[in-house]
């Protein structure tokens, strides 16, 4: 599958050249890392962008759901544009679900949550992913323009709980080399920041900041040589401990039977 037809925002995975290729392994690495977890029936891969990752699903089956036509047709699998707050599919009908770097980008997750349990098989498995609200840009002010609210670990267990019968938390974190990159960026951001004292960013429509963000994006990570580009799924690893500084948090949500 080619990726490249697709215009590169901050709103999907779409390229993994240059500097966006640590958003690629970043992202393939949550699924790689959440699918252990996973039982072996059909996986609904819910909010799946253009499916780049869905191979580390295999060997399950697996039908992807995004509100984007154009990230689903050039995907090899079953797909399904619909909105994952009110998804046209019957009770209890996957096996598992992955909710990858999605729920932060609807301003009512819960409804997500609530339409993932419903369509998921008792005692089976769903899994939440989403970018850290405390080291992904600022704790007190959500700067990507795409997301309408970031959780931390215990938000994103409250955020589940009253739907699921247990929750794990984990936490996706990177190696010394991808932190490296990690903190030059947000070291960039602090600079950008300081350039807006009084935070009139905050008054500027929302379209606006998204294509201002999808322009400065693009420019920081297009340079071919950067790198970022020698980042494989090897930078990353799941662990238990100290969530707090993890670049995602993970909830595996286990349905009562």
């Amino acid at each position: 599958m080619n990726e490249t037809y697709l215009k590169v925002t901050g709103e999907r995975i779409v390229t993994p050249v240059g500097g966006f290729n640590a958003s690629w392994q970043r992202h393939s690495a949550c699924y790689a890392l959440s699918a252990p977890f996973l039982g072996p029936g059909t996986v609904l891969d819910l909010g799946c962008g253009t499916g780049h990752a869905a191979g580390h699903l295999a060997p399950r089956a697996s039908v992807g759901v995004d509100l984007d036509h154009e990230s689903l047709v050039a995907q090899s699998r079953p797909a399904l544009r619909a909105d994952m707050r009110r998804l046209p599919l019957s009770d209890e009908s996957f096996g598992s679900v992955m909710c990858i770097h999605a729920v932060e980008h609807v301003p009512d997750p819960e409804t997500v949550v609530a339409e993932v349990a419903r369509v998921l098989q008792p005692g089976a498995v769903a899994v939440f992913v989403t970018p850290n609200r405390l080291t992904f840009g600022r704790p007190d002010e959500i700067i990507d323009p795409y997301h309408f609210i970031e959780f931390d670990t215990y938000q994103l267990d409250d955020l589940c709980r009253p739907f699921f019968e247990r929750i794990e938390s984990y936490g996706v974190f990177g190696s010394s080399r991808y932190m490296q990159f990690f903190d030059d960026e947000r070291r960039q951001l602090t600079a950008l920041l300081r350039k807006d004292p009084l935070k009139l960013r905050k008054l500027l429509p929302r379209r606006l900041k998204q294509s201002l963000y999808d322009y400065k994006l693009s420019r920081a990570r297009s340079s071919g040589d950067s790198p970022a580009s020698a980042f494989t799924l090897e930078d990353f690893e799941l662990s238990t401990q100290n969530l707090k500084n993890a670049l995602d948090v993970v909830a595996v949500c286990i349905k009562a039977r």
